[in-house]
């Protein structure tokens, strides 16, 4: 079985302070640190766990500059078996479209049954690339996948729809899938593993090796393009009840009705 794990080396947002950069349309990385995308993991230990369980191959790619190795190789740490570079000045700033299509690039000449993507990336949380590389390659795809297995051709996968309702979904290989929360733990990283992968001779593939040019990718060839970025405003401070626990509650439910809550 031949898998393919799609991965984004993004900033840790939980808990930095968020600047804008002078440009005001990027963040101020200078004091960011960068890891794996979360949604990611969990495709790496999907594809991971498939492997182990049904034999093949897995295969990581990632689009990004010289630093994007770390999360290449931290994945073959937790088991995958080839990672993929694509690196080219010509593919900063590509949008959705523009990242879905060097990706669709770099994987139509390799044979695969499955690609696995996280449902949204932590630093743009837009959840396009997967969608769209799955149309580039005329392939079906199911989204928000919290768990799945592979059985005959097919894989089954149960999957969050509208409404906060759940649905499972059977697909005929070969097929995408983007991971969600809960579809899985992944496995702990040791130093050990990641030592036995620093060796590891990772392939970079750029524009004229996936016969693109500049116009496809990149500023250039987005069709999206963002203009601004900016911190919400602040807000009022909240109002703090004062009084007995029934002054309180009687206050509180004042207010609400006041309000229209009820």
């Amino acid at each position: 079985m031949e898998i393919i794990v799609c991965i984004k080396r993004v900033p840790d947002l939980s808990e930095a302070e968020i600047e804008i950069g002078r440009d005001g349309v990027s963040l101020d990385d200078e004091d960011l640190d960068y890891d794996v995308n979360e949604w990611d993991n969990f495709a790496i230990e999907a594809a991971v766990q498939l492997k182990e369980e049904h034999g093949g191959r897995v295969t990581v790619i990632t689009v990004g500059d010289e630093e994007a190795e770390d999360v290449l190789r931290r994945a073959l740490a937790m088991g995958a078996d080839e990672a993929v570079h694509l690196m080219d000045d010509a593919f900063e700033g590509s949008d959705a479209l523009g990242t879905a299509t060097i990706l669709q690039r770099a994987i139509a000449g390799r044979p695969f049954d499955l690609i696995l993507t996280g449902a949204i990336s932590g630093d743009e949380a837009r959840g396009h690339v997967g969608p769209m590389l799955a149309a580039l390659l005329d392939i079906p795809m199911v989204a928000l996948v919290t768990e799945l297995s592979v059985e005959s051709g097919t894989v089954t996968v149960r999957h969050e729809v509208e409404g906060g309702l759940e649905r499972i979904t059977r697909m005929v290989l070969p097929a995408l899938v983007t991971t969600q929360t809960g579809l899985n733990e992944p496995r702990y990283v040791s130093i050990r593993g990641i030592r036995k992968v620093a060796g590891m001779e990772i392939p970079v593939l750029e524009a004229g090796n996936l016969d693109l040019d500049s116009s496809q990718v990149g500023v250039a060839g987005s069709t999206v393009t963002v203009e601004e970025i900016f911190l919400p405003p602040r807000g009022e401070g909240a109002e703090m009840l004062e009084g007995s626990e029934e002054t309180v509650v009687e206050k509180l439910v004042e207010r609400l009705q006041r309000e229209g809550a009820f």
